[in-house]
């Protein structure tokens, strides 16, 4: 007997960091709009329509997703068909406090995602710039029993994967010691310690286990980093919520290498070379302080290549 399809909703992070009033609103509250930085580089707020080929692949590769949220500071993609009714734009307004709004950290902005009205039980969470590349099936994303599958890999922690603990103290970049200090919380907190970081794709969520991360769990953590408007070191990352999943039964994990899950980096893959290799079911483009403009003049062909097919959500 084949069990119920889930329910499964699609959360998408989105800015558009050409915008002047978003660039005037970012640089009242951070004195900068960008730097070179791995806090507050150009590749964290910059479109390249991403957002527009994502969609695509969604569509294409998981049509049984429910609705798909596009959460925002008071921005919408022009393309983008509003009138769809699988499409929402959520504000920050909408979902997250206003003495600590406008904000410019993702970190941060990921703490209030179980607030948006309608989201389903079990949800999806994705940047722009995170794509499915092979026809897939909730399944891939929860268990049997419902649990989501959270996805790390091993390598990326290299030369100190086995001594994690140890190297805490060290000064690591932000987002590695941000997963450090996660993996060591949930290890205080619980007993269970997970050697592997995120995957950097598409994750799986239960929406209550990630409110009582938030709300309850962490609440302290959160509640020191929410007022940060760009990365800062020590911010909590989500991270924690998949390990806390994972520490109380709510969740399966798999180790997974570059077949399942990608991660290209724009200063440095052959795209369309990297995909023939691997094969991968998802993967991500991934901009940093290290990409150049000329690197991302190679990344809209590529989508436009690979994702031809204009998407039901777009004007």
């Amino acid at each position: 007997m084949n069990r119920p399809q889930l329910q499964v909703d699609l959360i998408y992070l989105w800015v558009d960091g050409s915008d002047p009033e978003w660039q005037a609103r970012k640089r009242q509250f951070t004195g900068l709009v960008a730097d070179n930085s791995e806090t507050n580089n150009k590749g964290r707020y910059i479109s390249n329509d991403e957002l527009k080929y994502a969609l695509r692949s969604a569509e294409k590769h998981a049509p049984w997703i429910r609705r798909i949220y596009i959460v925002t500071d008071d921005q919408c993609p022009v393309w983008l068909d509003t009138s769809h009714p699988r499409i929402q734009i959520v504000d920050h307004r909408e979902i997250m406090p206003p003495e600590i709004l406008p904000c410019f950290n993702s970190s941060v902005i990921e703490y209030f995602l179980h607030r948006i009205p309608g989201l389903s039980a079990h949800f999806l969470l994705a940047n722009d710039d995170m794509f499915f590349n092979a026809e897939l099936s909730p399944d891939f994303f929860f268990a049997a029993d419902g649990y989501p599958i959270v996805r790390l890999k091993r390598k990326p922690l290299g030369k100190w994967h086995h001594r994690l603990k140890a190297l805490a103290g060290k000064k690591l970049g932000q987002y590695a010691q941000k997963v450090v200090d996660a993996t060591l919380l949930v290890e205080k907190k619980f007993g269970k310690y997970y050697p592997g970081v995120p995957h950097h794709n598409i994750d799986a969520y239960l929406k209550e286990d990630y409110r009582t991360a938030v709300e309850e769990v962490f609440n302290e953590q959160i509640k020191k980093s929410q007022h940060h408007r760009v990365r800062t070191f020590g911010d909590m990352h989500r991270s924690a919520f998949s390990y806390y999943a994972l520490a109380i039964g709510h969740g399966h994990l798999k180790y997974v290498g570059r077949r399942e899950a990608s991660r290209i980096l724009v200063y440095k893959h052959d795209f369309m070379n990297y995909l023939r290799r691997y094969q991968p079911a998802l993967f991500c483009l991934n901009d940093n302080q290290r990409v150049t403009d000329a690197d991302r003049r190679k990344i809209r062909p590529f989508l436009e290549a690979l994702f031809p097919d204009k998407s039901a959500f777009e004007k």
